[in-house]
């Protein structure tokens, strides 16, 4: 079964564009306004959109995410609501999407449970944080038999060990975390991760995005030339956060990163 995520990056391939990625809270500031900003991306430009799914204590995130996370779950949002409403938002968005998130959610969910009824949505791909790949059997299992690509974290320290290995489970893409902090930190510089990127690819040839830390439309642009998509999320979330209109904001946000990625693309 081939998954909606290698079908579409097969296609940015034969296009020789890269995939721009979105990521913003699920249930931030409430449900009913994420689907619309889930609208409000996929014509803006968004080839996948990531949905983070909130949680008590997202160790991974930064100050920007971590608020996003605590009003979510201020208004009641849980995953069995965002699996809702993925469900809901497929009547008028094709675009791929991804749920990242961490793994007590999930297991409180049930693996077989969540496999299925996440596939049952529409969801096609999932990113655990804080799910090593030495752990990730059983639910690789399970998403792999409904056909959902389960996504991996490589990061600058990773040794060739753990890059073998990523690479052996992965499916969909890898995803490359640019720095060593918390999402919305700094990036690594271009030399640094353009050298851990040929030694990724060296062990698979599954396509490779970089996230965390890039925050401007030229930054994406810098990111797309070492990869094969970026993701924009710190960044994204704070433009929400301070305005007034989030879903025009969100339109007018990625827009401006979907016409850099694309000038001179194709």
């Amino acid at each position: 079964m081939t998954s909606k995520i290698t079908q579409l990056f097969a296609t940015l391939k034969k296009e020789q564009r890269k995939a721009l990625i979105p990521f913003i809270t699920a249930g931030d500031p409430d449900l009913a306004t994420t689907k619309r900003l889930i609208q409000a991306l996929a014509n803006a430009g968004a080839d996948l959109i990531e949905l983070g799914v909130p949680f008590s204590d997202p160790m991974a995130d930064g100050p920007v995410i971590q608020r996003a996370d605590e009003r979510a779950l201020a208004h009641g949002t849980t995953l069995r609501k965002i699996l809702k409403l993925v469900k809901d938002v497929r009547s008028q968005v094709s675009t791929p999407i991804l749920l990242m998130g961490y793994y007590n959610p999930i297991l409180a969910y049930g693996l077989k449970s969540y496999a299925r009824d996440a596939r049952q949505a529409g969801v096609d791909a999932t990113l655990v944080v804080d799910l090593p790949p030495e752990a990730a059997g059983p639910l690789n299992r399970e998403l792999r038999r409904v056909g959902i690509d389960l996504i991996f974290l490589l990061t600058p320290t990773s040794d060739e060990a753990r890059i073998r290995l990523v690479s052996r489970q992965a499916r969909g893409f890898v995803y490359f975390v640019s720095m060593t902090g918390v999402t919305g930190g700094a990036l690594q510089g271009a030399k640094e991760i353009r050298r851990k990127i040929r030694e990724i690819r060296r062990h698979t040839s599954l396509p490779v995005a970089i996230g965390f830390g890039i925050s401007h439309p030229q930054q994406a642009r810098k990111m797309a030339e070492l990869a094969d998509g970026v993701v924009v999320g710190s960044a994204l979330v704070r433009a929400l956060e301070i305005s007034g209109k989030p879903v025009k904001a969100a339109g007018d946000f990625l827009a401006k990163f979907s016409k850099v990625l694309r000038k001179n693309q194709g």
